[in-house]
């Protein structure tokens, strides 16, 4: 695994753009908890269902009552050192930009900037009437929009039966489109259209993950935990 980190290494140091992309995996280590696993409180809740848009509208105390748990055990979750590499490289010119599917907003936290949150962030906060910023606080004491008074608080992400943010992802494609190097971490590419980045670049694609993925064709896999390999990626580096 070393030599390929030396590898991934010397592709960062002549690359002039290099988008990086994150899924799940990526926060993994930060012990992020799953809201869908067996012991969990929503494990008889269809999340496709209770994250959907027609939900904060017909149910929104079912609605609120789900993302109060979500961003309640969101709240005290910080970065794991992978992140913080990552702003630092950023940070000395190797990396331009970042594009994750991840609503965590932990790549801010770490210091990154020109991220793109395809997906939105979980901590900020809106009326999805009027469109007033809103608080956590406001969300998690159950209070309705300071503005318009309704009960229409949400998190800025993206629910099931809503589109993805146009401009975000018009953005995130033409960098990737424009990369001369992309770096894919911690995701299994099964969801479209985030899985179609990969094919996007003509630059060279790197791909880093406790689990392989087929029907792609990368120049470089690293197998292993995202936050190992980005410390020792950042020791050849820096």
């Amino acid at each position: 695994m070393d030599q390929k980190i030396k590898e991934l290494a010397d592709f960062m140091k002549s690359s002039r753009n290099t988008v990086v992309m994150t899924g799940a995996g990526m926060d993994t280590e930060s012990n992020i908890p799953d809201f869908r696993s067996k012991s969990g409180i929503w494990r008889k809740v269809d999340p496709a269902k209770v994250a959907h848009i027609d939900t904060l509208y017909k149910n929104y105390d079912l609605f609120r009552e789900f993302y109060c748990s979500r961003i309640t055990k969101l709240y005290n979750i910080k970065p794991h050192p992978g992140h913080y590499v990552l702003a630092d490289l950023q940070d000395k010119g190797y990396i331009q930009s970042i594009a994750t599917q991840n609503v965590s907003g932990l790549h801010a936290m770490a210091g990154s900037k020109n991220i793109y949150e395809l997906h939105g962030n979980i901590r900020d906060i809106k009326c999805d009437y009027c469109n007033q910023p809103g608080t956590i606080n406001q969300i998690l004491k159950k209070k309705n929009c300071s503005n318009c008074g309704r009960k229409a608080l949400r998190p800025e992400i993206v629910l099931f039966g809503e589109p993805l943010p146009a401009i975000t992802w018009r953005d995130a494609t033409e960098d990737i489109k424009n990369s001369e190097l992309l770096i894919v971490i911690g995701t299994s590419l099964e969801v479209y259209p985030v899985n179609q980045f990969p094919y996007m670049t003509k630059g060279k694609t790197v791909y880093i993950n406790l689990e392989d993925v087929k029907d792609y064709d990368f120049d470089l896999k690293i197998m292993g935990r995202a936050g190992e390999i980005l410390i020792k990626l950042k020791e050849i580096l820096l």
